[in-house]
């Protein structure tokens, strides 16, 4: 039996709720913490259908108080806002399509949630992501969970490399299904609650509307749609409410499907094109955070892009 403790975070799902299990299994001494992240009534949403309102701290509080650990809830409200949702808002005026669940685990999960942990004297960090900590090159570092339909390694590529030693994923080696029979036979609160799929502070799931409440602007100017030639062939109401690769609400008719390739924010303008034209050969990146060192060039991956 360890003697060492962990904190796990506490999202009031059955991910959470069964990483607990398995870090109390594993045994750890555990402390229960759920993040208050947003205050969704400020931009339209509700408490009480989000990812930290006050269902999901109950479901949190109840899962602890059945398992016998001691649960917190603690504000990462500003930093969350200043690092995740000034962010967000700021891609998206600039025309690009940011994921946010990236930087809330590199700047809130993993950075300010392991300060938390100091603070409360845990030695390490767990959570409910389906993802694996091994080695490769004998330095640590982040693989793909066994259930490839949940996999959530690609979110986790931020995280600081010195945070990995302390950082614990009971579900790894789980596939969903399994994590919800584990649920049910400790009679969880949570064993059944639903998916989510929406961005955790959009809790109606319509981040047009959150932008416009959150930066204030009512209206966003009426935009141009082009084709590959620059050509105008249609109206838009702005590149804000466009991703690259959407398909749907193009407005303009065509022999075959359109899709948005590219979109200029200088201009408020969107390009659309057939779905053969989105392919390309290159790309061009930034913002590497290499968890193994002495990388040698030229070198063969894979990659997931967004």
């Amino acid at each position: 039996m360890s003697n060492k403790t962990v904190m796990v975070a506490m999202s009031g799902g059955v991910d959470s709720s069964v990483a607990l299990i398995k870090i109390l299994e594993a045994g750890y001494n555990a402390i229960g913490v759920t993040m208050k992240l947003w205050n969704y009534g400020n931009v339209g949403g509700s408490d009480d259908n989000s990812c930290c309102g006050i269902n999901e701290i109950n479901g949190a509080k109840l899962v602890c108080n059945q398992l016998g650990v001691p649960h917190y809830t603690i504000d990462f409200q500003d930093v969350f806002k200043k690092k995740v949702i000034d962010n967000f808002a700021d891609e998206y005026l600039k025309g690009r399509t940011p994921n946010p669940c990236v930087r809330c685990n590199s700047y809130v999960k993993w950075d300010a949630f392991i300060d938390q942990a100091d603070e409360l004297g845990a030695e390490y960090i767990a959570t409910g992501h389906y993802a694996i900590i091994d080695s490769f090159n004998d330095e640590p570092a982040i693989k793909q969970g066994v259930d490839s339909l949940k996999d959530q390694s690609y979110v986790l590529w931020g995280i600081p490399k010195d945070s990995i030693e302390r950082t614990l994923f009971p579900l790894g080696g789980l596939k969903k299904e399994e994590v919800r029979q584990i649920a049910r036979e400790n009679n969880l609160e949570t064993a059944e609650t639903p998916e989510s799929m929406e961005i955790c502070f959009v809790a109606d799931n319509n981040y047009k509307r959150f932008i416009k409440d959150y930066t204030k602007e009512e209206n966003s100017p009426k935009g141009k749609t082009l084709n590959e030639d620059g050509e105008i062939v249609g109206n838009n109401p702005g590149y804000i409410n466009y991703t690259i690769g959407q398909r749907k609400g193009i407005g303009v008719s065509n022999a075959k499907p359109l899709y948005v390739k590219k979109i200029n924010a200088d201009n408020n303008t969107i390009t659309v094109s057939e779905k053969k034209s989105l392919f390309a050969n290159k790309c061009r990146i930034s913002n590497i955070n290499w968890l193994v060192n002495n990388q040698k060039f030229p070198l063969e991956m894979n990659c997931q892009i967004r």
